[in-house]
């Protein structure tokens, strides 16, 4: 088993924002201004041309309600924008997302009872347990949805809540203001990143989310609190380094092929007029393949906001 397993947790967190749109049909509420923490504030950057400015601010996918991350630099950007760019903007009908959870997390043919062997089966019966979830109800999930569904219950317990995510609040803050939404993928895309990850890898996935399910909130926690101060090195650490060493085709997958694709589509947003505001998980503008440097190597200079 490894020993250091925060790829499968970054998987966990991101999979869980997602999925937690298929649990409520709630509309995240944009928290009120509030006092500005301390530090700068999580981390931003800003494009601009003789007619364009783009804002690049990361994300992180579940968040507790009460965190104060809101600043004036946050509002000013957010407010001077004619359109936001999301990474999804279609997980609002709650029977779609359920119908595409049966459709990529189920496979009642080949249930865990046969996936796994009778030790990881043990192990995954011990910890649906602990959860208090019957683990009659999460046989016949695909490894990664019940590794998901096992790592949804400490994070909530913890205070974390997809609806007071950031990108959900962006959201929300653009549907109260009538600012357009743009979207870089679908949330079938997203899904499918997972339901694509090989059997074993998935195995993997469910062993090392029931081995450290424990973890997960202070996991989370640590990921957050370099969010909040915009400590992009501590965020690279939690979210990027390991993937990229140890799961070289996963980073690639994840977040190589999305970066190159996106930095395409902000290369043209740029070659039109007005000001965008873009929000996506902080993963994705961190690193040697962010998506700044994608379009540093177009010439476009994305700079420190």
């Amino acid at each position: 088993m490894l020993k250091s397993l925060r790829t499968f947790k970054v998987l966990a967190v991101s999979a869980v924002a997602l999925l937690g749109m298929a649990c409520s049909s709630a509309t995240a509420a944009p928290p009120a201004a509030a006092t500005p923490p301390a530090a700068p504030g999580p981390a931003m950057w800003v494009i601009k041309d003789e007619d364009s400015t783009i804002y690049l601010f990361g994300t992180v996918h579940l968040m507790k309600p009460d965190r104060q991350w809101r600043t004036p630099r946050f509002e000013a950007a957010f407010n001077s924008a004619e359109e936001i760019w999301l990474e999804i903007n279609d997980g609002d009908d709650p029977a779609a997302m359920q119908s595409l959870v049966m459709q990529l997390g189920m496979d009642a043919a080949n249930p865990l009872s046969k996936r796994l062997n009778p030790e990881q089966y043990a192990r995954f019966k011990a910890a649906a347990d602990k959860s208090g979830l019957p683990a009659a109800a999460l046989d016949p999930m695909k490894p990664w949805m019940a590794a998901i569904t096992l790592s949804f219950v400490p994070m909530m317990k913890a205070g974390y809540d997809p609806n007071a995510g950031i990108d959900n609040t962006v959201k929300a803050g653009a549907q109260g203001a009538s600012k357009p939404i743009r979207a870089f993928e679908t949330v079938e895309q997203q899904l499918r990143f997972f339901d694509n990850l090989p059997n074993d890898l998935q195995v993997e996935f469910l062993m090392s989310s029931i081995d450290e399910l424990d973890e997960s909130a202070s996991m989370l926690d640590a990921m957050v609190d370099y969010w909040v101060v915009g400590d992009t090195k501590g965020l690279e650490g939690e979210l990027v380094s390991e993937m990229k060493d140890k799961y070289p085709h996963l980073y690639k997958v994840l977040l190589v092929d999305r970066n190159t694709a996106w930095a395409d589509v902000l290369a043209k947003r740029l070659e039109g007029k007005g000001v965008s505001f873009v929000a996506v998980g902080s993963a994705h503008l961190v690193g040697d393949d962010s998506v700044q440097n994608y379009l540093a190597k177009k010439g476009i200079k994305a700079s420190r906001y």
